[in-house]
């Protein structure tokens, strides 16, 4: 099934009970209860390409009423159209235990977190790096894998040092998204050349302030490319763009949720 083709199913699709559905896969993973869970929302056969975003607070906010910035726990979503309830259960418990950049989340972090995500919809191939909008879309790069280029045809200008032999972007050390995505995504049309790859989400490059060209500079890193990037570099790169709808709840809210579901 593709995904939906308008912002607005998935802006009316992401729900506050996405969220503390996630808490409750994960609370559930830490506790190891072993009961089946109860899936907070109807579940209407919908498919989205979707991440999952786990943010901490700093201890020393815990219980205040000043709230200060979250920092990035863990981040891993998936390109594949997945069923809502088997897509958040997934990601949820992925994006907490098994992101390469952090310690998986322990059961005495669970006060601190904050849970975001992001349904993916309206992706598009990009004319060119710089076709999209700051604000509005996600970018998903391919990079032709400089070290094979170099041995076959040597015509993408890149610089020939330092070049990575992987094709992921889910181990970067950046504090940005890791991604899995389909297998067609990662070569060309009518070539077998291997591509390098990495995203960022819509909300990242506002977050951080990046202009376009900042964005892709920053993703072809994050790809696994440390040589030198110019102009021909991010020509070669192939761009698609994507929107989403993200909604995001701390634990409070969570517990909030689930002592008024309990009394209910």
């Amino acid at each position: 099934m593709a995904p939906p083709s308008s912002s607005s199913t998935a802006k009316s699709a992401a729900l506050d009970e996405h969220c503390y559905y996630c808490f409750e896969v994960i609370n559930a993973s830490l506790k190891r209860t072993g009961s089946d869970l109860v899936v907070p929302f109807e579940d209407q056969g919908s498919e989205y390409p979707l991440f999952i975003t786990w943010n901490i607070y700093p201890s020393s906010t815990l219980g205040k009423l000043v709230k200060s910035t979250p920092r990035l726990r863990g981040c891993i979503g998936c390109f594949e159209p997945l069923p809502i309830v088997e897509g958040l259960a997934d990601y949820a418990k992925t994006s907490a235990f098994k992101d390469r950049r952090f310690s998986p989340i322990t059961e005495s972090e669970l006060p601190r977190l904050e849970c975001g995500v992001s349904l993916l919809t309206d992706f598009e191939e990009c004319q060119d790096y710089l076709d999209w909008e700051v604000g509005t879309h996600g970018i998903y790069i391919h990079l032709p894998n400089p070290q094979l280029a170099s041995q076959t045809d040597g015509g993408l200008g890149l610089a020939n040092d330092g070049t990575p032999s992987s094709s992921s972007a889910s181990s970067s050390g950046s504090s940005t998204p890791a991604a899995s995505a389909p297998r067609k995504w990662l070569r060309s049309s009518g070539s077998e050349r291997p591509f390098l790859t990495a995203t960022y989400l819509p909300d990242v490059m506002p977050a951080q302030g990046w202009t376009k060209v900042e964005a892709i500079d920053s993703a072809i890193r994050k790809a696994g490319w440390d040589g030198r990037i110019t102009e021909s570099t991010r020509k070669s790169l192939r761009v698609r763009r994507y929107q989403s709808a993200k909604c995001t709840r701390t634990y409070d809210e969570w517990m909030e949720w689930r002592s008024g579901a309990e009394r209910a």
